[in-house]
Order: structure tokens, then C-alpha cells, then sequence
């Protein structure tokens, strides 16, 4: 058997008390289990690029590219279990202790890791407190200068069956702060992070002090804006709009923002706006300390609005003092729109689509279409027409949606033209791509989005769909996971994708996990209940899967396999059979 030598970051977890739990009820342990796996650890290990090398019934080894890596998804983790055990009583928590170490393995041909580095990693997991996180000395050197952390010293230690004494670090996450935020976050939102990445920003939707309720879009468009230019960084993590503006109108403080969304800054500001001016104020705060880290007010005219917003984005970047790359700063430096009225009619618009109803959809187009009359090469406003245009094709809202979709792609194909990095254009074309079968082009064009914006969590998402339509789910629940930890308040169709992906890899108790999930969120869910029934078809859980059915039916009585035969762009039409196949299984269809 041949062999490899190397070093690596090795994760060791265990369940505190697995047998405990097991004997008390094992069914319930194990299906416990196997959810988080799904939802939470999974999920996480792949967003930090790790490998799993090994599973037992209540843990795991984990190699991972850097120990930062495997400290930041084991904190994620860590908290994750916060939230999941708020409100349990303590003899039916599933806890992890968790041990990382920095060592020599050595890789054997089927991929199994052997030698010190794991040994000490499993050790150090051993001594490791309920909820807790122990590093070995080689480990902490790895991150004390990369990461924030708060750690205890807990000396040099002698671990069971290694010869010499090792010195080890203790990480507690979960302090009754975070668990305190845990119990009243709603079932959307994210694990937060202990201690979330140094480079890190929310951008909360600023307050409209016009006096105006009719005039929020414009100061929703101002934050909006500033999180797509600060998006467009790589070394900083952003939360996406949509978690971001479930703030608006809240009177929260900023340490709460943090601990709820993972992020170590937080930007808010006000904007007043009066005929032809404009007053912004803005202020940068560390949601750790709750210190102010850069503060300014700026009164200019109505047509100085840009040189304000790319002001706020590069004072931000000089308060976190990041070191810009050429890239960076020609990503951040977009051509605006001459005409302010257009500019006007692109923020309205843009604010009614994000409404996602058929009437806030026209009316959104209408102001879009005047936009590009009054400015012909505004990209940003084709994009969002295209977007219109995409979801009268989705949701089957004009009265031919073949025409729709041949609209989306001729105004989506035009905003690349007028300008290739704006990232919304190549997110619709990608999604125009996917829904024409040009799945290799969807994924280009999804690729391309994320290149211009890596912290574009739409942009993960329709890469995972065009990867999942083409076969490669195991790549689709990577993009998925990415796609929620950068919008911790991600919509529920999300938990629909990710059911998919597993469905098509066979893991189909996990996909029903998650559309249990997701019928707890959404109860008219016509689609992910046939995607159950099916799932429990393959299990041989027949009377289950016709009691799903019948609810299908229920909630949509027109409800049509033909029809979804013929939408769905799946490249190999025999993944769409795989779910057929369950629900002939059960006996519900023929």
C-alpha cells in the first residue's frame, strides 16, 4: 500500500455522552444526528474546504487546507449548536467537544489519514469541555495573529498514549450572550460566529430622516449600493441585502447585528433628502467593542450622490485597512449614470422587484424601462428589467412566458455589453442560460457573477442550481452552503435546493430532514411536498409518501409531473425520473 507524508490541519469532534443519549432514545439520537449533518456540519465543512476522512456514529476527522480554516468551521459549528440546543432541557443536548491539531500524517492510497497529527487531534478532543474548542500549541501559532480569539492557557498537558506533554489552548464558544441571542433568533437565520472574521461588515438599511415614508427606496438604494461595491472585495466577508434589511426599522444595537448575522462591523447611517440635496451620514462601528471606528456627514447636491457613496466605500476600506489590489479598485470604481432622474427610476424600480409579487414586478419594469430611456447605457438598470422579465417567466405571470424569457435574455445580454462587470447582469443571464439548457454557459456566466462579487449569495445560488440541473450536486450543496452563510436569513427555497442535491445523491433521509424544514416555514409548498412523497417512496415509507401526495394535491390541485418534465432544465432527463420513480414506489402515480 503506498503512502504519502505530509502536514496537516486535523479536526476531531464527538457527541458528549452519545451513549447516554442513544440508550435514552436511539432512534431519536440518530435522526438528530443525521439533521445536522445535513443542515449544519456538512454544510459547514464545506464552505471551509475541509475533507472528511472518517465518520463514527457520534464524530468525526476532518483534514482541513489551514488550521484557520478549521477553527473558523469549528466555532460555526460550536454555535450552531447553541442555537439548536436554546430551550432543552440539559439531558437532551447534543454537545461537541472538539480538538484541532497542526501535524505529520500520513495518507495512505484510499485516502485515510494515519499517524501523530490525528492521534493528538483525537486526544485533544478528549480533554476538551462540552461546547468547547482545544487547540495544540502548534495549532493556536497558526491563527493568534490571523484570528480574534479569546482562549484559555491551560498549560502544558499530558495526553493519553502520546509520549511527550503538549501545551493546549481552550476556545469557549457560546458564552450566555450568544445563547441569549440564540433563543430569540428566528428559524432564518444563521448560526452566529463567536468571534466572527476581523474583516467582516453589515451595511444596515440607512434611516430615511426626509420626513417622507414615500422617499425609504431612495435611502434603501444608497445602502443597497455601498453593499454591492463593498461585495465586490474578496478579503472582506458581507452580509447579503436581503439578511441585512431584516434590520429595517428595528431598534436594535449594534452588538446584537453582530452576534445575529457573524459580523465583527457593522455600517448604519441616515438620509435626508430635500429638492436638488442630499445629506448622508454614515458611521463605521466595531460590534465588539461597540466603538466607533470612522464617522462623517456629507451635504452635497443631489447630483454629487455617487462621489458620496464611493466616499463611504473607501473610507471603510481605509478604517479596516485593506490592501486593495488593482482588481479591487477597478471593480470599485463603476461607470455611474449621468442622468439623476434615471438613477431615480432605476432605485424605485429596483426596490418594487425586490418585492417579488406580479403587481410590484410591472410596475418595477415600467420605472426600469424609463430609466433606460432617459439613460440608454445604464447596465444596472437593463439587468434588473431582464430580472423583471425572469420572473413573469418563473412564475408563469405574462401571457407568454417563451416570449419573457427571450425578453430577459435580450436585456440581460445587453447589460453585459454595455458593461461586463456588473455582477446582477451576468446572475439574470445565468439564470436566462439555465432555463434555456445552456448549462455549461450558466455555469460560466453564475462563475463569472461570483468573480466580480465574491460575497454574492445570489450568485452561489444559481451556480448551485445550474450545477444540480447538470448532475454535480455534490458541487451544488457546496455552492448552497456558501450561498447561506452569506445570507444567514436565507429563503426557504433554499432548504428545497439543497433537498434536491441530496435527493439526486441518494441521501434521501437527509432530503427529508430538510424539506420538513422547509414545510415548517412554508406550508403551501406544492413542490417540496412531491419532492418528499418521492423521498419517502425510496425509503420504503409508503404510507407516508401518500399522505405527502394527497397534500400536494390539496395544495394544488392542478399540480403537474408533465408539466415540471417539460420546465425543469435538467440536463440528463433522467434525474428528474429519479423522483417519478419514487412516487411509482409508493404507488401514488402510475
Amino acid at each position: 500500500m503506498s503512502e504519502n507524508r505530509k502536514l496537516a490541519a486535523i479536526l476531531a469532534a464527538d457527541v458528549v455522552g452519545y451513549s447516554r443519549l442513544a440508550s435514552a432514545d436511539e432512534d431519536l439520537t440518530l435522526a438528530r444526528l443525521r439533521a445536522l449533518r445535513s443542515d449544519l456540519i456538512d454544510p459547514t465543512i464545506a464552505v471551509h474546504h475541509g475533507r472528511v476522512i472518517k465518520r463514527t456514529g457520534d464524530g468525526a476527522l476532518v483534514e482541513f487546507r489551514s488550521v484557520v480554516d478549521a477553527v473558523r468551521c469549528a466555532v460555526e459549528v460550536q454555535n450552531g449548536m447553541v442555537e439548536r440546543n436554546a430551550g432543552l432541557p440539559q439531558d437532551r443536548r447534543i454537545e461537541f467537544r472538539i480538538g484541532i491539531h497542526l501535524g505529520d500524517v500520513v495518507e495512505e492510497s484510499d485516502g485515510d489519514l494515519m499517524g501523530d497529527g490525528v492521534n493528538i487531534a483525537s486526544r485533544l478532543e478528549g480533554v476538551a469541555a462540552p461546547g468547547a474548542i482545544c487547540l495544540s500549541e502548534d495549532a493556536y501559532r497558526q491563527v493568534k495573529a490571523r484570528l480574534d480569539l479569546s482562549v484559555s492557557d491551560l498549560g502544558s498537558t499530558q495526553l493519553k498514549n502520546i509520549a511527550e506533554p503538549i501545551r493546549v489552548y481552550s476556545l469557549q464558544v457560546g458564552s450566555a450572550g450568544t445563547k441569549a441571542a440564540a433563543t430569540s433568533e428566528t428559524a432564518t437565520s444563521r448560526p452566529a460566529t463567536a468571534v466572527p472574521p476581523k474583516l467582516s461588515i453589515a451595511v444596515l438599511p440607512f434611516t430615511n430622516m426626509s420626513g417622507d415614508a414615500e422617499q425609504d427606496y431612495f435611502a434603501d438604494g444608497i445602502s443597497e449600493d455601498i453593499i454591492t461595491a463593498l461585495s465586490k472585495l474578496s478579503q472582506l466577508f458581507v452580509i447579503a441585502r436581503n439578511s441585512s434589511f431584516t434590520f429595517k426599522g428595528q431598534n436594535v444595537h449594534v452588538q446584537e447585528v453582530g452576534t445575529k448575522l457573524g459580523v465583527r462591523h457593522v455600517l448604519e447611517g441616515s438620509v435626508r433628502k430635500s429638492g436638488n440635496r442630499v445629506r448622508i451620514t454614515a458611521q463605521l462601528i466595531d460590534t465588539a467593542s461597540g466603538g466607533h471606528l470612522w464617522a462623517e456627514r456629507f451635504d452635497r447636491d443631489l447630483t454629487d450622490i455617487f462621489a458620496v457613496q464611493d466616499d463611504v466605500t473607501q473610507q471603510i476600506v481605509g478604517a479596516l485597512a485593506l490592501n486593495l489590489t488593482e482588481g479591487d479598485r477597478q471593480r470599485l470604481a463603476p461607470e455611474h449614470p449621468r442622468n439623476t432622474e434615471a438613477y431615480d427610476c432605476f432605485l424605485r424600480g429596483r426596490e418594487l422587484w425586490h418585492r417579488l409579487t406580479k403587481d410590484t414586478n410591472v410596475a418595477a419594469r415600467d420605472l426600469l424601462q424609463r430609466a433606460i430611456e432617459l439613460e440608454p447605457k445604464f447596465a444596472s438598470a437593463h439587468a434588473f428589467l431582464a430580472l423583471t422579465h425572469g420572473l413573469d417567466y418563473l412564475n408563469r405571470w405574462s401571457a407568454s412566458p417563451p416570449e419573457s424569457m427571450a425578453q430577459a435574455e435580450e436585456a440581460a445580454t445587453r447589460a453585459v455589453t454595455l458593461d461586463d462587470s456588473d455582477p446582477w447582469a451576468h446572475w439574470a443571464l445565468a439564470i436566462v442560460k439555465l432555463y434555456t439548457r445552456r448549462h455549461d454557459e450558466a455555469i460560466n456566466e453564475a462563475e463569472r457573477a461570483i468573480v466580480l462579487n465574491p460575497n454574492f449569495a445570489e450568485g452561489h445560488v444559481i451556480l448551485g442550481e445550474a450545477l444540480y440541473y447538470s448532475g454535480r450536486s455534490e458541487e451544488a450543496l457546496e455552492s448552497f452552503a456558501r450561498g447561506k452563510t452569506l445570507n444567514p436569513y436565507f429563503p426557504d427555497v433554499l432548504l428545497h435546493f439543497q433537498a434536491l442535491a441530496l435527493f439526486q445523491l441518494g441521501r434521501y433521509e437527509e432530503a427529508v430532514d430538510l424539506l420538513m424544514q422547509r414545510l415548517a416555514r412554508n406550508a403551501v409548498t406544492d413542490v417540496s411536498r412531491a419532492l418528499l412523497a418521492a423521498s419517502y417512496g425510496h425509503l420504503g415509507r409508503f404510507a407516508e409518501a401518500r399522505a405527502a401526495w394527497q397534500e400536494v394535491l390539496r395544495v394544488n390541485p392542478d399540480y403537474s409531473l408533465e408539466y415540471r418534465r417539460k420546465v425543469l432544465p435538467y440536463k440528463n432527463p433522467a434525474d428528474f425520473e429519479l423522483v417519478v420513480d419514487g412516487l411509482r414506489k409508493a404507488g401514488v402515480v402510475q
